[in-house]
């Protein structure tokens, strides 16, 4: 991508990031929803925006994407370089790091969670009450789950606000030493663990390079297309694989689910994209032509749902629909990524304990590896 396409949108997140201040709970969470709404406003004006956000997402791929657009806006509120490894103070300490004094938090959103009992009533409806209280006359008890209730603003720093132990930190290879043939094989057992099996195939379906049956439950690549090219179609169409099935009621809503047209497209081009450039294949050019209609297709779909708006809680506006694009794009990669184990922490500093099998071909930085960590920030977001 040219200077001024990356420049530009950086500019725009500065802009789009809330001002710094004492602020309630509440008034946390609205700047930063404004904030993010005004930055993904920004992303449907332009691919390039729209790409900045994938490529921050390739190095903050265990965050949600409305996190990962907030971090990425605040960090270029204060002109310095974008965020790639994130935590809580009390989690930086654990690592043997503090945070460099004078330096201001980052904010993300997290979730409220409560424990709940659910239980069976005898009218046969189902009922959740707080964990610990006494259970409603003739219920039958159904187990404990974990809720959301709410969402919170969470204070997190970067690495580069902290100075301490050196972190063991796998640095992502980059150009043709990235081991397509490895991906590949890696991307087959995601496709397995979903149900699906991987043909490769020179009697492809409509002449394109590659097709998702689901009736059949099948991925079909060309055959005539090299390693890297294979790898490339196998991460597209498991896009399609997550997001785009028949329960896919939000697809629908851009009327592209059945067909893998418009937005649905720009789904599994953006997953393609992120879970490529995580493991050191970048496929911009190759992706400019899906990227490229990713502004037209989200006008027509907010066209759409306009049109066809019952009232439901579906994304309508551009903003609210470029949200959901961004939730599901960083959501399916991550399914991938988490099977796949690119180079790096994916932003969370607690994966080297969810997973410590790193890319034995990646090189290291840093001299010791980060002590256990115990109760890590978990992230979800908007």
């Amino acid at each position: 991508m040219a200077p001024e396409a990356e420049d530009e949108p950086s500019d725009l997140a500065a802009e789009a990031a809330p001002a710094a201040g004492r602020m309630t709970p509440e008034e946390r969470i609205t700047v930063l929803t404004d904030g993010l709404h005004k930055i993904l406003e920004k992303a449907v004006e332009s691919p390039s925006h729209w790409q900045v956000l994938l490529d921050a997402s390739v190095t903050l791929w265990r965050y949600s994407g409305g996190n990962v657009a907030m971090l990425m806006m605040q960090m270029a509120q204060r002109g310095t370089e974008q965020p790639s490894l994130v935590a809580g103070y009390k989690e930086w300490a654990r690592h043997g790091r503090t945070v460099l004094r004078g330096e201001h938090a980052l904010w993300v959103i997290a979730p409220l969670t409560a424990r709940v009992q659910q239980v069976m009533l005898p009218d046969g409806t189902r009922q959740r009450v707080p964990a610990g209280e006494q259970l409603p006359r003739g219920a039958v008890d159904d187990g404990k789950t974990t809720v959301i209730t709410g969402w919170r603003g969470q204070a997190v720093f970067d690495v580069s606000q902290t100075e301490g132990t050196p972190l063991l930190v796998p640095r992502a290879i980059d150009g043709p030493n990235a081991d397509a043939a490895a991906l590949w094989q890696s991307l087959a057992d995601v496709a397995s663990r979903h149900g699906f099996s991987v043909d490769v195939t020179d009697a492809q379906y409509g002449l394109t390079s590659g097709f998702t049956d689901f009736t059949q439950q099948r991925v079909q690549v060309g055959g005539w297309l090299n390693t890297e090219e294979r790898t490339a179609v196998l991460a597209h169409e498991l896009g399609h694989v997550l997001l785009h099935g028949p329960d896919d009621d939000i697809g629908r809503l851009y009327g592209s689910s059945a067909d893998h047209r418009g937005l649905a497209e720009v789904e599994a081009e953006s997953v393609a994209y992120t879970v490529l450039r995580a493991h050191g294949i970048d496929r911009g050019p190759q992706s400019a032509s899906y990227l490229a209609g990713w502004a037209d297709a989200v006008i027509e779909a907010e066209k759409d749902a306009m049109a066809h708006h019952d009232g439901s809680k579906l994304p309508a506006s551009r903003a609210d629909i470029a949200k959901s694009v961004l939730g599901r794009v960083t959501a399916a990669s991550k399914g991938i990524l988490e099977i796949t184990h690119p180079p790096g922490f994916g932003g969370k500093i607690a994966a080297v304990d969810a997973d410590p099998r790193f890319n034995p071909a990646a090189s290291y930085v840093g001299l010791e590896q980060p002590g256990r960590s115990v109760d890590g920030p978990v992230m979800a977001g908007p």
